[in-house]
């Protein structure tokens, strides 16, 4: 045997233990040692196959725009009390307007200079007057307000896929559609409420100071203070588990927001041994944190969660260490959940569930089941096709088609692709496309055979011409099934992402494992006929 035929032997026999190596998590599961499932991913199967959750959420990127007027109506306020203008209120209106009400015109200037120089993208309207106060009147800009949406969308991606990673959820798909849409694929899941809640939470954060002398009654009954905001606290019977919400009437600013935080993690009461959540303010959050408190010993700051009051704790001392925590009674998936929520961030805005639809397991092993029996069929007729039209070079055409399937289910291991039914159509139209280059290979041998060469010298010349026109083909199929990857989605992209594997393995069996074995067969001795 030759120095040549040994090392295509060796690495033919390398690629062989490699890619069974490779499948033995997805084969035989637990019962291998860790360091073997640990340095290989069993396949992962996509949605249609192991069942999980398909939504299409829809983003309120109106809401996006209503919150960044009222951060700008609140940096406005603080802008002309530095500045010292004298002025009434400040509101946001429909319309994406702001209006900011002065008592005469030199006010009026000096609001107009300071917007101007804070607030570019505000743009100034008519002055009106109102009982002899006049009010500035400015609109958001159209590409303000545009840029604002996208960014909503965007953010709003960001976040999710943030929280799903958290979540555990293995191979997900996260991709934005058009009407500001984004769709998510949770392969899997086995719990869909908890993904819906843990997904569609804003999880906007906010400290408010509680209004002390306001009668949480009368608030219910409509009788609100100036600049105050009735909320609700949650209280959970730590016995009966029962929920039941408390009023509480809170100052309608926010002191400090959850966009300031750097850490959240479950830790446990050592007094009653309940779960709570610990939060870490970042160097901004922290110095914010000390100033108020520092501003309000004595006086009670609610944590205030999607509009739902937490805790409302007495501030007893100054705290400077930009720590906090946020107490309710949780379980220890609740006190996870938020966790979770406020490390990935609040969603910019609300976020609507448009369309919901559960694969359950049955159904996804019914499309293996279906799939497998395809491949076996397909697989079975193209075996008894080519044994009998090529005979003992036919068995070769099968073996190598063996370890063709073999070698695709290994890269979709190695690589960390997830195998979908499309992808098992993809697996089928390679195993096609792997026979059709064994056969231009074979009728080129028999070609040359009836020119009277030896079955050597028929067989270099077969694979030699066959060669260049199998590797145009594939390389071809190739480029469309890579653009497919690209520009495709979904079921496209998995149904390329197997075409793409299986004609790089094709290739490689077709040229080379095939004309290895028969030069295996040919080192043997003279060979007066090749059963072909």
């Amino acid at each position: 045997m030759s120095n040549s035929l040994k090392i295509r032997t060796g690495m033919v026999l390398a690629c062989l233990v490699l890619a069974l190596v490779s499948l033995g998590p997805t084969l035989f599961g637990s019962s291998l040692p860790d360091w073997w499932r640990k340095a290989f991913d069993p396949i992962h199967l996509g949605l249609d196959l192991q069942g999980g959750m398909h939504l299409v959420l829809g983003v309120d990127a109106d809401k996006a725009v209503e919150s960044r007027l009222d951060t700008i109506v609140d940096q406005s306020e603080d802008l002309l009390r530095e500045k010292d203008v004298t002025f009434k209120r400040v509101d946001r209106l429909p319309g994406e307007r702001i209006v900011i009400t002065v008592y005469d015109e030199d006010a009026g200037k000096q609001a107009d200079a300071i917007m101007a120089e804070s607030f570019p993208s505000l743009e100034p309207m008519t002055l009106t007057a109102d009982g002899g106060y006049i009010q500035k009147n400015y609109r958001l800009s159209d590409s303000e307000i545009e840029a604002v949406r996208e960014y909503a969308v965007r953010q709003a991606l960001e976040t999710l896929r943030n929280r799903v990673d958290q979540f555990g959820v293995s191979e997900p798909t996260l991709q934005r559609q058009e009407d500001n849409r984004i769709l998510i694929q949770l392969p899997g899941v086995k719990d869909p409420q908890r993904a819906i809640d843990l997904l569609g939470k804003t999880a906007r954060l906010e400290f408010k100071m509680v209004m002390e002398n306001a009668n949480p009654q009368d608030a219910v009954a409509g009788k609100l203070p100036a600049g105050g905001q009735l909320l609700y606290e949650r209280r959970v019977d730590p016995r009966s588990g029962t929920a039941t919400e408390i009023p509480l009437v809170v100052e309608s600013k926010t002191v400090l927001t959850g966009d300031l935080l750097s850490n959240a993690q479950v830790r446990i009461d050592n007094r009653f041994n309940d779960p709570y959540v610990a939060i870490d303010f970042n160097a901004i959050g922290a110095k914010r944190f000390d100033q108020i408190t520092a501003a309000n010993v004595g006086k009670r700051m609610a944590i205030v969660l999607d509009d739902t009051v937490y805790s409302a704790p007495v501030i007893r001392e100054r705290i400077s260490g930009g720590s906090a925590q946020i107490s309710g009674n949780f379980t220890e998936q609740e006190a996870t959940d938020l966790a979770i929520v406020l490390r990935a961030g609040s969603l910019p805005a609300p976020v609507n569930i448009l369309e919901n639809r559960t694969v359950g397991p049955s159904l996804g092993q019914d499309s293996i089941n279906q799939g497998v029996l395809s491949v076996l069929i397909g697989g079975f007729l193209v075996v008894l096709a080519m044994l009998i039209y090529y005979r003992v070079s036919g068995l070769v055409a099968n073996v190598v088609l063996v370890l063709n399937v073999i070698f695709i289910m290994a890269m979709l291991s190695i690589f960390g692709a997830t195998l979908t039914l499309p992808g098992i159509a993809g697996i089928v139209l390679t195993i096609g496309m792997a026979v059709d280059a064994n056969v231009l290979i074979f009728e080129r041998i028999r070609e040359e055979l009836r020119l009277g060469r030896t079955p050597r010298a028929a067989l270099e010349a077969g694979y030699e011409k066959a060669k260049l026109t199998i590797i145009d083909a594939n390389v071809t199929t190739l480029i469309a099934a890579l653009v497919l990857f690209q520009f495709g989605t979904g079921p496209v992209k998995g149904f390329a992402v197997t075409l793409s594997i299986g004609i790089i393995s094709s290739l490689f069996t077709a040229v080379i494992v095939s004309r290895l074995i028969f030069d295996l067969y040919l080192s043997r001795g003279k060979v007066n006929r090749l059963s072909i």
